[in-house]
C-alpha cells in the first residue's frame, strides 16, 4: 500500500470505528436515501433551550468507492452545501469541515471524503421560544458524489425538536458520534508556531514545536484558497535541528499578491503528545523572505524544506549547463561561424611563428574574450531580470508574460535558422576588421566579436539554454552563460594546441545551410510546448490574442528578411524596418495584456446550477458559446472587456455561467432547443421575481447587457 493511500485508510477506519455502519441515532428524523448517499440531520441535544446554541450534524453515509468534496474540492468537484429554512429568529453558523483526504484522479488531485461524514453546524434559537413547543428545522442539502462519473444529488431534510427549560442531551451513541466528529475538525495551533514564506516558485511553511522532540509524522497541507498552491505537486515534509518545514509548489496561475496562507495541516499522528487532533487550521501571513527565527540557525531552509528536490534542482542546472556547452559547440557549425574557424587559428599561428606556447596563449586569450563577452551578456540579462521583477514579471515560467516573451524569442531564433531573415552582416565586417589586428589584443577582440557575430545564428540547443538561464538565480545564469562561451571557444582552444587538426575539418559548403535549417525544427517544437503552457495560463480570449501576436512576429520577421537587405533601395529598407518594428511592438503590447484575464470569473453551466442559483435569488448570466463561433468571440471582446459591464456584474453580484458547446454536448443541445434555438451565441439573464429568463440578442454591446441588468 503506497504512502499516499495511508491517510485515506486511517480516515476510513476511524470513521467506521467511531460511527459504525449501523449506529443507532436519535433525532435523525427521516433519513433520505439518494442513489449513492444517505443523508440525515442529527441533533446533539434531545431538546433545545431558548437562546442557547446547540449543534446539529449533516450526516452523509456515502456508498463504497464513491466520494463527496471538501470546502475546496481541489482541481474538480463541488463542496457540499446546506441551505436552511429555519423558523423566525434562528441563526445558523457556516459548516465546520472535517479535515479531508486526497482523492487522486490523474492528472487531477481532488480533496474530499469517503464513508461516513458528519458536517457540524451550530444553531442559535431565539430567546423567546416557549417550553413545551416543538420546532421544525428544515434544510436542503446538496452535494456532488463521484466515482468514475459525478452525479449532483440533493435531499430535503427535516428535524423536529422539542423546546425545554432544562438541558436535555441526546443518547450516548449520538454524543460519541459528535465527540468523534470533533476529533476530525482542525484544531488551533496550540503548542506549535508556524510561519510561511515564498521560496522561488514555491511556498515553505516553517513549524516549530514547543516540545522539541515531538514528531507528528508526515504532514500534508490542504489550502482553503483555490489556484494558489498546486494540488497535484508533491509536498515534502522535512526536519532538522531547528524545526520542521513543509515545501509546497505554487500553481502556474498563482496570484503574486497573496498576503496570507490559509488552510489545514493534516499529520499522520496527533499534533501533541497524548492529543487526538491530527489537523491544525492555519491562517498566517505569507512573507517574501524566510522568517527570522530560531529555525534559521539550522541548515539552509530552502534546501532543508525541499528534501530530495534539491538534488533534482541541481541535476536540472547541470543538465542546462551541459545543454549550453553543446549549444556553444554547435554554434561553430553555423554558416556565420564555421568558415572562419580555420582562418582564425591560422592567424594565431602566423602571428606566433613556430612558437607553440605563443599559439596556445593566443587560444587562451581568444577564449577569455569569448567568456568576457558572455559574462557581459549575463550581467545585462540579470539587470533586465531585476527590472522585470519590479515591473511585475512574476515567477518566471509561472508568469504568462514571461512565457510569451520566451516564446517570441525562440520563435525569432527558429525563423532566423529557417532563413526567413538574417542579421549581423554589418557586425561581421567589424569582426573581420578586429580579426585583422595583431597581437594578444587582437585575439581578445576576436573572441568578443565572435560572440557578437555568432548570436544571430544561435543554435537550437543554445536558445533553450538561454531561456532556462532567464529563469535561474543570477549565479546560476552566470554559470550557464559561461558554459555556452566555453562551448563556442573550445574548438579554437583545441586547434591552438593542435593546429594540424585544421586539415581534418570538413569543408564549408551547402551542408551547413541544410543543417542550420533542420535544427530550426527543434526550436519550433519548443515554441509549441510554450504555447501549450500559455493555453493553461490564459483564458480563451487572451490566448487567442497571443496566437495572433505570434503570427505578427512571424510577419515582422518575413518583412524584415524580404525587404531590409542591402540589395534593396534605402527607402525600401527603412520602410521595411519601420513596419517590422511596429508589428513587433504590437505583438509585445498584446503579450503585455496577457498578464491578466477579463476580470470576470465564469462557472461551468448546468441546469442544476442554474436552478440552485435562481432558488437562492441570485442574478444569473448564462452564455451559450463555442470556440469555433466567431460571433461569440466578438461578443466577449465587445462586452466583457468593458469596465462598465464588469463593474455592474460586481455591483449586482451576478453569477456568470458558461455553456461551452465547442464539443458535442447533448445537455446544452436540449437547453437550446427548449428556447427554440439551434445555434450559438445565445445569452440568457435570470433575475429574481421573473418567471422566465431574459433572452438577449445575438450581437451584444455593453449597453445591451447593462440595460438588461438594470431594467
Amino acid at each position: 500500500m503506497n504512502r499516499q493511500m495511508m491517510p485515506r485508510v486511517r480516515h476510513s477506519i476511524l470513521s467506521l470505528l467511531l460511527f459504525g455502519a449501523g449506529l443507532p441515532v436519535a433525532d435523525a428524523a427521516n433519513p433520505v436515501r439518494t442513489a449513492h448517499v444517505e443523508a440525515a440531520l442529527i441533533s446533539e441535544v434531545a431538546a433545545i433551550q431558548p437562546g442557547t446554541p446547540f449543534r446539529v450534524a449533516l450526516r452523509l453515509k456515502i456508498d463504497p468507492q464513491w466520494h463527496t468534496y471538501w470546502v475546496n474540492p481541489g482541481d474538480a468537484g463541488l463542496p457540499t452545501r446546506l441551505n436552511w429554512d429555519l423558523p423566525d429568529g434562528f441563526t445558523a453558523s457556516p459548516i465546520q469541515w472535517p479535515y479531508p483526504h486526497r482523492l487522486p484522479v490523474p492528472p487531477l488531485m481532488n480533496f474530499g471524503y469517503e464513508g461516513d461524514v458528519w458536517h457540524l453546524i451550530t444553531l442559535t434559537p431565539p430567546a423567546g421560544l416557549e417550553p413545551g413547543d416543538d420546532v421544525t428545522l428544515r434544510g436542503k442539502a446538496s452535494w456532488l458524489v463521484c466515482k468514475e462519473i459525478c452525479i449532483p444529488e440533493s435531499a430535503e431534510l427535516e428535524l423536529v425538536l422539542p423546546v425545554s427549560e432544562t438541558p436535555a442531551p441526546n443518547v450516548a451513541s449520538v454524543a460519541s458520534g459528535f465527540a468523534a466528529a470533533d476529533v476530525l475538525l482542525p484544531a488551533e495551533p496550540g503548542e506549535w508556531t508556524f510561519a510561511a514564506h515564498i521560496d522561488g516558485s514555491g511556498v515553505v511553511i516553517t513549524a516549530l514545536p514547543k516540545a522539541a522532540q515531538y514528531d507528528p509524522g508526515n504532514v500534508q497541507f490542504f489550502p482553503y484558497a483555490k489556484d494558489f498552491i498546486s494540488y497535484n505537486a508533491p509536498q515534502r515534509w522535512s526536519r532538522d535541528d531547528s524545526g520542521y518545514r513543509l515545501s509546497l509548489q505554487r500553481d502556474v496561475s498563482a496570484n503574486a499578491d497573496v498576503e496570507a496562507l490559509a488552510g489545514v495541516l493534516v499529520a499522520d499522528r496527533a499534533w501533541t503528545a497524548g492529543g487526538s487532533h491530527r489537523a491544525i487550521e492555519l491562517d498566517i501571513p505569507l512573507s517574501s523572505a524566510a522568517p527570522l527565527s530560531a529555525a534559521d540557525s539550522g541548515p539552509d531552509p530552502v534546501a532543508a524544506s525541499r528534501g530530495g528536490s534539491g538534488d533534482r534542482e541541481a541535476a536540472g542546472i547541470l543538465f542546462t549547463v551541459v545543454l549550453g556547452f553543446v549549444g556553444g559547440l554547435i554554434l561553430n557549425l553555423m554558416p556565420c561561424v564555421f568558415p572562419v574557424v580555420g582562418i582564425k587559428i591560422m592567424s594565431f599561428v602566423s602571428q606566433a611563428g613556430e612558437e607553440r606556447a605563443r599559439v596556445r596563449l593566443h587560444g587562451f586569450v581568444y577564449t577569455f574574450g569569448v567568456l568576457v563577452s558572455f559574462w557581459i551578456l549575463s550581467g545585462m540579462l540579470i539587470a533586465i531580470r531585476a527590472g522585470g521583477a519590479e515591473l511585475g514579471w512574476g515567477f518566471q515560467l509561472q508568469s504568462p508574460m514571461f512565457v510569451f516573451v520566451l516564446t517570441v524569442l525562440l520563435l525569432a531564433f527558429a525563423l532566423n535558422l529557417s532563413g526567413v531573415f538574417e542579421v549581423g552582416l554589418s557586425v561581421t565586417n567589424v569582426g573581420q576588421k578586429a580579426a585583422s589586428k595583431s597581437g594578444l589584443a587582437g585575439s581578445f577582440m576576436s573572441g568578443v566579436f565572435a560572440t557578437v557575430v555568432s548570436t544571430p545564428c544561435a543554435a537550437p540547443f543554445l536558445a533553450p539554454a538561454l531561456g532556462a538561464a532567464m529563469a535561474f538565480q543570477p549565479a546560476q545564469s552566470l554559470l550557464v552563460f559561461t558554459s555556452i562561451g566555453l562551448g563556442l571557444s573550445t574548438p579554437y582552444l583545441l586547434l591552438s594546441f593542435f593546429p594540424a587538426w585544421i586539415d581534418r575539418l570538413p569543408r564549408p559548403g551547402a551542408w551547413m545551410e541544410s543543417f542550420k535549417q533542420a535544427m530550426a525544427f527543434l526550436l519550433y517544437a519548443t515554441v509549441v510546448y510554450l504555447v501549450w503552457v500559455l493555453a493553461g495560463q490564459l483564458e480563451d480570449r487572451r490566448f487567442l490574442h497571443v496566437l495572433f501576436a505570434l503570427v505578427g512576429v512571424g510577419l515582422a520577421a518575413w518583412i524584415y528578411g524580404r525587404w531590409s537587405g542591402f540589395e534593396r533601395p534605402a527607402r525600401t529598407r527603412a520602410i521595411a524596418r519601420i513596419v517590422a518594428a511596429l508589428l513587433l511592438a504590437w505583438a509585445f503590447w498584446v503579450g503585455h495584456n496577457a498578464r491578466s484575464g477579463s476580470g470576470l470569473t465564469w462557472e461551468k453551466w448546468s441546469p442544476d446550477r442554474v436552478a440552485e442559483l435562481v432558488a437562492e435569488g441570485r442574478i444569473v448570466y448564462v452564455d451559450f458559446t463555442a470556440r469555433w463561433c466567431a460571433t461569440c468571440q466578438a461578443n466577449k471582446e465587445a462586452v466583457f472587456t468593458s469596465r462598465r459591464v464588469l463593474d455592474q456584474f460586481e455591483k449586482l453580484d451576478v453569477v456568470a455561467l458558461k455553456a461551452d458547446w465547442t464539443n458535442v454536448d447533448p445537455e446544452i443541445t436540449r437547453a437550446l432547443e427548449a428556447f427554440g434555438r439551434s445555434a450559438v451565441p445565445f445569452n440568457l439573464l435570470y433575475k429574481p421575481g421573473r418567471d422566465a429568463p431574459i433572452e438577449l440578442p445575438e450581437l451584444l454591446t455593453p449597453g445591451v447587457v447593462i440595460d438588461a441588468l438594470s431594467n
